[in-house]
């Protein structure tokens, strides 16, 4: 089993523990760059939010449904850019996904 594959186990039954069904690793917090491993145990729901000026989001394990103005079912190795419109990220199935944004950008919405 390789490092990253145990990390994502590892956070998965965080999650799967924990009382809002969710875990989440902040990887890298440079200037405007963030990256997150957030770990969603099945059924459960991030509720919509605003969309940072850029965000993908890539599938380690599981599948998550966001949704916002269009619905977009990403599977385990599938990478997919965020749109710019508020959105929602539900786990169809338990999940773990790295979640890269880059935020805070003069002018901009951006995580308000």
């Amino acid at each position: 089993m390789s490092i990253v594959d145990e990390k994502v186990r590892q956070l998965l039954e965080k999650a799967q523990g924990a009382d809002n069904g969710r875990a989440a690793k902040l990887l890298v917090n440079d200037g405007p760059l963030r990256q997150t491993v957030i770990a969603l145990k099945s059924g459960t729901k991030l509720q919509e939010h605003n969309s940072p000026p850029a965000a993908s989001l890539f599938v380690f394990r599981g599948k998550v449904t966001v949704s916002g103005q269009d619905v977009v079912d990403v599977g385990e190795g599938e990478l997919v850019a965020l749109t710019h419109q508020r959105h929602s990220v539900t786990a169809e199935e338990d999940a773990v996904f790295l979640l890269t944004t880059v935020t805070g950008i003069e002018g901009t919405d951006s995580h308000s």
